[in-house]
């Protein structure tokens, strides 16, 4: 599949220091963290994590997308809320890979509107179509 040209209306800027046991921040200061392993892989967890990090905002950008997606259908989706649960563990291969489960609770819908709001909006969202056929992503309705 070849790679889609994009006109690009913004670009994120972000350096880390010293990888997962570190500290990351983007060039305009508003993101400053310090990263950490989480306990789970043998770190301290004091600080955040590269998964929290992506869950945090895949979750943020798929509601986006469930917006501009209901927009479009006229679903009410007020009060609703995107949870991502990112995974990461050992590949077959020997490296490392990562899974994500996306949840919503869309309270104003009936779960069949639901479900088929999150699957247009899997479509949509930019972080769906970067990880499309690398990752696996569950949806589920809550």
């Amino acid at each position: 599949m070849a790679i889609q040209p994009i006109d690009v209306k913004y670009t994120a800027v972000a350096t880390a220091e010293n990888g997962r046991d570190g500290r990351v921040a983007t060039d305009d200061g508003k993101l400053d963290v310090v990263v950490n392993p989480p306990k789970e892989m043998g770190g301290s967890g004091a600080g955040t994590n590269p998964e929290q990090l992506f869950a945090a905002g895949y979750s943020a950008c798929f509601q986006g997308a469930l917006g501009v997606v209901a927009r479009k259908e006229g679903a009410d989706i007020s009060g609703s809320t995107v949870t991502a649960e990112v995974g990461i563990g050992s590949t077959p291969e020997g490296g490392f890979g990562l899974t994500v489960a996306l949840s919503a609770s869309i309270p104003n819908v009936d779960a069949d509107t639901a479900k088929s709001l999150l699957e247009k909006a899997h479509q949509v969202c930019p972080y769906s179509n970067a990880t499309r056929g690398n990752i696996e992503v569950t949806l589920s309705v809550k």
